[in-house]
Order: structure tokens, then sequence, then C-alpha cells
């Protein structure tokens, strides 16, 4: 009788469980609709979406799409420097590849550096940033003072230093040397909204109760934190995209793999406006330009959306 009321007890305690979880996942769901709706009706984050959207489209299917193949370890399959034709559009580059199929696949490779670069840059920012404005005192200023060293070195600069250091460079090495120099800038301001979120009283009163420093970093810190570092996040890809261009364009390239930044690279380097292969570089810079306007207008829109204050002024 006593093992079949705890059974009971462990049902109706496993049942209770499931329903608190399926009521979070649930206003998860609403929230994260009503926030889509939001940026949707805003004319920044809706130009933003159309434009990342079209892209991420390319970057999916777009091996798919190329008339031709583009291996860049392997030899091309066309006479190097040919100029624009029915079968080449857009011609073809110094290895013999075809441009056109080029742009398509490196679509896929640009979007992938930028965002784990980004992501990368932001869980190390979110994590610096969280732990030194929560513990305060000696550590938070030690930390900052850190950071401020880190920040008074030109990011590019920084990222120049890396890669030279390394040699040759492949693409998880370009993702690391933008992801961890460029976490400074979130550790600030990650660090300066936790400041602001420890003073509250709801954080006081889950102290008066007991509450330990992991728990209230769990269930208030961090879920108050998390819009500022989500938006921030999306700015970051915007930068990291750049980042990785700006690195190729100056012979720091990623070996083994096609990006736009590469592409910029070996156009220039090979003189594409004077032996009239302009496609070859408008068009990857061009690629460059408006993914980087769509996550930088989608970053501004979430902005925007998720701080209350901004949407007042």
């Amino acid at each position: 009788m006593e093992n079949g009321t705890v059974d009971t007890a462990k049902d109706s305690k496993k049942g209770l469980l499931s329903n608190v979880t399926h009521e979070k996942i649930r206003l998860a769901l609403k929230q994260g609709r009503k926030m889509i709706k939001q940026v949707l009706k805003n004319p920044m984050g809706l130009i933003g979406v159309c434009i990342l959207v079209f892209f991420a489209f390319i970057a999916v299917f777009g091996p798919y799409l190329a008339p031709y193949t583009v291996n860049p370890e392997g030899v091309g399959q066309f006479d190097d420097l040919m100029p624009q034709s029915e079968e080449h559009i857009m011609g073809t580059d110094s290895f013999g590849f075809d441009i056109f199929s080029q742009l398509l696949y490196g679509a896929r490779t640009s979007i992938i550096v930028g965002i784990f670069s980004a992501m990368i840059a932001s869980i190390l920012g979110a994590m610096i940033g969280l732990y030194s404005g929560y513990a305060g005192g000696w550590k938070d200023e030690v930390i900052m003072r850190l950071n401020d060293i880190v920040l008074s070195i030109p990011w590019l600069v920084l990222m120049i230093i890396i890669a030279a250091f390394l040699g040759e460079i492949s693409l998880i090495s370009i993702i690391l040397i933008i992801g961890l120099t460029g976490w400074s800038g979130t550790a600030r301001l990650v660090r300066s909204q936790v400041l602001s979120i420890k003073e509250r009283q709801y954080i006081e009163r889950a102290r008066a109760i007991g509450s330990g420093d992991m728990h209230i970093i769990r269930r208030h810190i961090l879920p108050n934190s998390f819009p500022l570092v989500f938006a921030n996040t999306i700015l970051t890809v915007a930068i990291s995209i750049l980042s990785e261009a700006t690195l190729s364009f100056l012979g720091m390239r990623p070996i083994g793999v096609v990006t736009w930044g590469t592409m910029l690279s070996h156009a220039f380097s090979q003189g594409a406006f004077h032996i009239g292969l302009h496609y070859w570089i408008i068009m990857p810079g061009l690629c460059i330009v408006f993914v980087v306007l769509g996550f930088t207008l989608l970053g501004y829109a979430l902005d925007e959306v998720m701080n209350p204050k901004l949407r007042k002024r």
C-alpha cells in the first residue's frame, strides 16, 4: 500500500514537472513569435531579414546551383583568365575556375566564418563580462584593466600579428583568430549590464531567501542579459565577415577553401580591372557589403525590440 502511494506521488511529481516544462516551452515560443513579428514590423529588421534569407538560400544551395564544381586544392577545368561568355558569365580566374561558381561556393564559407567567429567572441566576452560584473571588487578591477589593454590594441593589428605568427591558416584557424580577438567589446557591454541588474530589488530578495550565486546568475542575471548579448552577436557577425575579407585581402587567407575575401585577394593581385574581369572583384565586394548590411540592420532592429528604452526615444 505504501509502495503504491509512493509510486503515485512520484508519477504526479513527474507529471507536474512535465507540465511546468511544457508551459515554459510554450511561453518561450510565444515570446519568440512576438519578437519575430516586432522585428518584421521594423523597417530595418524587415530589410535585414530579406537580405539574409536570400544569402542564406545561396549559402545552403549555392554549391548545387553552381554551373561548375570548385575545388581550391585541385586544378581548374578551364583556361586561365577567360573573359565573360555564355559558358562563363563572369569569366574564369587565374586558376581556371569559373568565377560565378566560386561566388556561390564562397557564400557558405564566408557566412560560416562570420557566424562561428561571432559566437566564440560573444560567448567568451559574455562569460568574462558576467564574472567581472557579478564578482565586483578587486577582481572586477583587474579583469577590466586587462580588458582595457586588449581594447587599446587595434583589432586588425592584433589579428594580423596572430595570423602572421601562425603562417599557414586553415578555416578553423581564421575562425579562432577572429573569435578570440573580438571578445573585449562584448565583455565590457555585458559587465555594465550585470552591474545594473545585480542591484535590482528582486536580486536582493533572492539573496535574502538564501539563493546561491549560481542560482541567481542562472535564473536572474543570464536571462536579463541574454537579449543584449544576442543583439550584439548579430552585429558581431557583420564585423567578423569584414575581418575575414580584410585578412584575406592582405594575403592571410585560409587555405583549401573559397571565400569572398579570397576571391577579392586573388582578383586584386591579378589586376582584375585592368584585364577586363570586372565581375571578379565587383561581385564578391557587393556580396560582402550586402551581407554585412543585412546583419547590421537586423542587429539594430533586435536591439530596438529587446531594449524598451530605445523604443521610447
